[in-house]
């Protein structure tokens, strides 16, 4: 057994910032826009307005309640200064304000709170009920499409689904809150669930950007990469799995 370590030197400096939108639609263009122009930021997260408004609450915050990204940029100090007004000038275009920024360690963690947090603020928001998080990924100049989409699809089907990114990926999660005794919402979830894995791939993502197939998603595995794709996918398990003893009958 062998192990490999890789070792990275910390930057020089960070800086982090939090700032609000008017509409989901203005937060991803401004991730998109600061990405394509080849800002070399570190980290760029969402929450949408339910999010915020469920991390206020939990955490004891006050960020306003509206689209929100979380930003952190690496590098020299000089360079830092070059990178957070390029993204500032980026951000108001698309009508961001409530800028907060931070420099120390103590005040960057304070302002990522909301974030690291997420999950939990969204369970509170219906005591007793359970979480079930969706997980695709699209090509980055599709994702103000998909998310604004996706919101309203939200709000159509009478669901609690907290949003959440990792857009600088192109990933994003809704954090849907359902009653698993209520047949009905189940039921809601589930087709939910399915309308926004199968909206990705329309747009040329993947149904999972993190999570992984498992046993729900196997069906929209197969619509993704299709039938020479899942072949392709077999002899490759039987070669490396002749005995069939890894996970045997799940995906493959």
């Amino acid at each position: 057994t062998k192990a490999a370590l890789r070792l990275y030197g910390n930057p020089e400096s960070i800086v982090s910032a939090v700032c609000a939108f008017p509409s989901v639609q203005a937060a991803v263009d401004s991730t998109v826009q600061i990405l394509q122009c080849g800002i070399p930021i570190a980290r760029i997260e969402f929450l949408d307005d339910v999010m915020i408004s469920a991390c206020n609450r939990f955490s004891g915050l006050q960020y306003a309640v509206l689209p929100t990204l979380f930003l952190e940029f690496h590098g020299s100090e000089q360079s830092m200064e070059e990178q957070v007004q390029q993204a500032e000038e980026i951000i108001k275009t698309n009508g961001g304000s409530n800028f907060s920024w931070a420099k120390d360690q103590e005040t960057r963690t304070k302002l990522w709170t909301a974030r690291h947090n997420a999950w939990y603020a969204a369970l509170a928001l219906r005591p007793g009920c359970k979480g079930y998080s969706t997980d695709v990924c699209v090509p980055l100049s599709k994702l103000p499409e998909i998310m604004v989409e996706t919101k309203k699809d939200l709000a159509e089907s009478q669901l609690l689904g907290p949003m959440v990114g990792h857009v600088g990926d192109g990933n994003f999660h809704c954090i849907l809150l359902l009653n698993p005794d209520d047949l009905g919402e189940v039921q809601r979830v589930k087709e939910f669930a399915n309308r926004l894995a199968r909206r990705a791939l329309a747009l040329h993502g993947t149904c999972t950007g993190e999570h992984g197939i498992g046993l729900g998603k196997r069906k929209l595995l197969e619509e993704e990469i299709g039938d020479v794709g899942m072949e392709t996918m077999r002899q490759l398990k039987a070669t490396l799995d002749p005995k069939n003893l890894m996970n045997p009958g799940k995906v493959l």
